[in-house]
């Protein structure tokens, strides 16, 4: 398997070559929002992202249960601020 560098000047978001079939899972994904309803060993939870519970890392942010989180690709990559107006259950 190759992996396409990054091209230069592009931050390294744009990979140098195209994806398979036109799409690119780590370039075209969103981050999901969803709410933690109970934590797991091993930096894991349970998040509700409205569509059903899924167990996701979070290794990199610093989450509670009730917490609203980003969620891309099983990973929590921030904690969505409660006074943003935003929080809340998915799809508030």
């Amino acid at each position: 398997m190759t992996i396409p560098l990054a091209q230069p000047g592009t931050g390294g978001d744009q990979p140098a070559g195209e994806c398979p079939d036109g799409t690119c899972i780590t370039c075209s994904d969103a981050a999901v929002r969803g709410t933690v309803v109970r934590l797991l060993p091993a930096a894991l939870a349970l998040v509700d992202t409205g569509s059903g519970i899924e167990e996701v890392s979070i290794a990199l942010v610093s989450a509670a249960v009730g917490d609203t989180v980003l969620v891309h690709a099983r990973e929590a990559i921030a904690v969505v601020p409660a006074d943003s107006g935003t929080a809340g259950r998915p799809g508030a």
